[in-house]
């Protein structure tokens, strides 16, 4: 049950980071912005244990995986716009 609550969890934290941050040079489709948000709550995990916002083995919220998945899109944008 964790995997999927994870992958819905990402899921919805992914849509909410590209409407936030639209942008033709973003990754679009169901699996790559469930892929986004997950991969954001990763990152928020682990930037929130390492400035010691979360206890070890505790992951990130909803909130901080849409954080997350912005940082992404950030370097996601960054690297485009450097191939471009």
């Amino acid at each position: 049950m964790g995997f999927i609550w994870t992958i819905i969890i990402g899921f919805v934290a992914g849509v909410i980071a590209k409407f936030i941050m639209p942008g033709p040079n973003e990754p679009s489709g169901f699996i790559l912005t469930t892929i986004l948000g997950i991969v954001g709550a990763i990152v928020a995990t682990f930037l929130g244990q390492a400035l010691g916002w979360y206890s070890p083995g505790e992951g990130a919220g909803l909130i901080g995986a849409v954080v997350g998945a912005i940082i992404l899109l950030l370097i996601w944008g960054a690297i485009a716009k450097r191939r471009g």
